[in-house]
């Protein structure tokens, strides 16, 4: 090995886990294409399902959230079905930037819960402002530990920033003329506002979803906005909320809450940001009709129709006239 060289204790590793769970809805774009340009195998968890939650509530504390619970559930079933699993770290990625503990602690969770089952892990760790180390440093370090050069490592990171960039602006394009659509239309219009990994996923948030669409309601996801611009906004709602992702939610708020009608807030029990978050909104954000949702392991989908149907009877009076006009 030449003086100073990095380990490349990842090289024998052929094929990555990757749970379909929290930043994959984030950041999948990114790790998906970085491992691929490194020419390895991605093996993706299946779609969420009440036997993912039962593996995750197995593995998992009663004070983890659902959304943790629901990680430890997809990458049980990645053991065995690849050479390692991928679970990064992410702390923060700036000042008033940063991430729930639940995505710093993933690591530490992944060692007790399922090594001791014969699933190898490794990870990445970004904390801007600590540890100094950003994604870029973090991923080209990470592709020499595969046994990557530093230019192949370098290339392997430029090629994933930039699809996630393209991934991301399709996005959010989609959420501006969602906006645009519920400015000129006359029908009714809701704004989503979730994580990702609860919007999207469909045992979780995408049941909520799929009944609002199925009412006629046209639906607007506060999480494809544009992160940066949604981030620079949400400081006309707070100075020192210090988490990205409820930032970003709060700033998309902000851009789209002239053009629609109502507003469901939708979370993961007992989730802690967002439930100051949401709290904060509820209180400071007047002129629209919202719907605070929790949604837990023990959730089912008749309490979740009962009140997604009333609020868009109530929108949908307010719309016509009715008894709350005005």
């Amino acid at each position: 090995m030449l003086p100073f060289a990095k380990p490349a204790d990842l090289a024998d590793v052929r094929s990555v886990g990757i749970p379909r769970a929290l930043l994959w809805y984030r950041y999948g774009t990114l790790w998906e294409t970085f491992f691929r340009a490194l020419d390895r195998e991605v093996v993706l968890s299946g779609q969420t399902d009440k036997g993912v939650l039962a593996e995750g509530e197995a593995r998992s504390v009663d004070e983890c959230c659902l959304a943790s619970k629901l990680y430890f559930g997809h990458a049980a079933q990645l053991i065995g079905a690849c050479d390692a699993l991928f679970v990064p770290a992410y702390a923060n990625e700036g000042r008033l930037a940063s991430y729930c503990t639940k995505f710093q602690s993933l690591p530490d969770l992944a060692t007790t819960t399922l090594e001791r089952e014969g699933a190898r892990t490794f990870g990445v760790f970004v904390d801007h402002i600590t540890e100094r180390t950003t994604a870029r440093k973090a991923f080209q370090d990470l592709a020499e530990r595969f046994g990557a050069r530093p230019k192949t490592a370098v290339d392997a990171w430029k090629e994933a920033l930039h699809a996630q960039q393209r991934h991301d602006a399709a996005l959010a394009r989609r959420f501006s003329d969602s906006v645009e659509r519920a400015r000129q239309g006359s029908g009714l219009s809701i704004l989503f506002v979730a994580h990702a990994y609860v919007a999207h996923d469909p045992y979780v948030g995408g049941d909520v979803v799929r009944m609002l669409e199925e009412l006629g309601a046209h639906v607007i996801m506060a999480d494809e906005a544009d992160r940066q611009r949604a981030w620079k906004s949400s400081f006309e709602f707070s100075d020192t909320m210090p988490w990205a992702p409820n930032r970003e939610l709060v700033g998309a708020l902000l851009e789209a809450l002239d053009a629609v009608d109502g507003v469901v807030l939708a979370s993961a029990f007992p989730c802690g940001p967002d439930s100051m978050t949401n709290d904060a909104i509820a209180r400071c954000v007047q002129g629209k009709p919202m719907l605070s949702l929790t949604i837990d392991a023990q959730s089912g989908t008749a309490g979740l129709e009962t009140r997604v149907e009333s609020f868009v009877d109530i929108l949908s009076y307010r719309k016509k006239g009715g008894y709350l006009h005005g």
